[in-house]
């Protein structure tokens, strides 16, 4: 069996991934077939094209690596759910919009497998913080 050298972890847009830097410079030291990555993990993320995806990519000592795909962000699900580009840069003063209770259910679902949260309840409430963080008010 082949011992695990290294775990790399990159966000990457879905379907969208190039051997180019930064992915290459990356993959490249830690011996890694950037062309074989590039192609799995496209086809793996056709279905989710522009999204960022975290990924955890543990390679081996024999050149192989496996790869595992999170849950996007959550202040990529926020700022998707309201429709904007980024969050507010003076969050106190001005705020970015506002999310309803619906829509934190909502991402808390979408986002709880990649969450250390023991409930549902538990992840609405860190996907609240991370909007207030980010200027979103939650009515």
């Amino acid at each position: 069996m082949a011992k695990l050298v290294k775990k790399i972890k990159l966000q990457i847009p879905g379907g969208k991934a190039t051997p180019a830097p930064p992915i290459g410079t990356v993959l490249g030291p830690a011996g890694v077939n950037i062309g074989d990555f590039v192609s799995k993990f496209n086809e793996a993320t056709r279905d989710k094209m522009g999204i960022v995806i975290p990924v955890e990519l543990s390679v081996f000592d024999d050149r192989s690596f496996t790869f595992i795909m999170k849950v996007s962000p959550a202040s990529r699900l926020i700022l998707k759910a309201l429709g904007k580009e980024k969050g507010s840069g003076k969050t106190p003063v001005e705020k970015a919009g506002t999310l309803t209770k619906a829509q934190v259910t909502e991402i808390a679902k979408e986002k709880m497998p990649d969450l250390n949260a023991g409930s549902l309840e538990a992840a609405e409430r860190l996907i609240a913080g991370t909007a207030r963080s980010m200027g979103v008010d939650v009515k």
